[in-house]
């Protein structure tokens, strides 16, 4: 398969939220266009598409961010400074293209350019049943960061050094 990562383009938003609403939508977890458009505007160095043969497969939307907060789902906050941590936010594969090593080419290509940025940490909230995928992953839950009901009954901030 040709799999190339890169920078979001302005042309790939209408596919990122439609996968973005694929995913969420049916958990009330999904976000507007014009709120994920910001969120990858605000730093676009550490969002990326994983493309295969012209078809937007994966999106990953990393924002820095404090340790042990993350951002309003209901609507785009500006990052004021930079932040050792950096925060995923969002990384999501298409339906039909999960179980295929996806998430992990995304995860791998946004730890090393975090590290090249001098990121230290990378964090998240996983939300559903994802916290075992990121478990597998080398993330941690941190039991101390109440995660607000907005992400869902079993939404865990989970975080981890790189």
């Amino acid at each position: 398969m040709s799999d190339e990562i890169r920078r979001i383009l302005d042309a790939d938003w209408k596919a990122v939220a439609e996968l973005e609403n694929l995913t969420y939508a049916a958990a009330g977890l999904s976000e507007d266009r014009a709120v994920l458009e910001a969120r990858g505007r605000s730093a676009p160095e550490t969002c990326f598409v994983l493309t295969q043969h012209g078809r937007t497969a994966a999106y990953v939307l990393a924002l820095p961010w404090p340790a042990f907060r993350f951002p309003d789902l209901a609507r785009h906050e500006q990052i004021t400074s930079w932040s050792a941590n950096l925060h995923l936010h969002d990384l999501v594969v298409a339906p039909d293209l999960r179980g295929r090593g996806l998430a992990g080419k995304l995860l791998r290509h946004l730890t090393t350019v975090a590290r090249d940025r001098d990121h230290d940490r990378v964090s998240l909230v996983a939300v559903g049943t994802s916290a075992s995928f990121w478990a597998a992953n080398g993330f941690r839950p941190c039991a101390a960061v109440t995660v607000p009901t907005g992400y869902g009954t079993n939404a865990v901030y989970m975080s981890k050094p790189i």
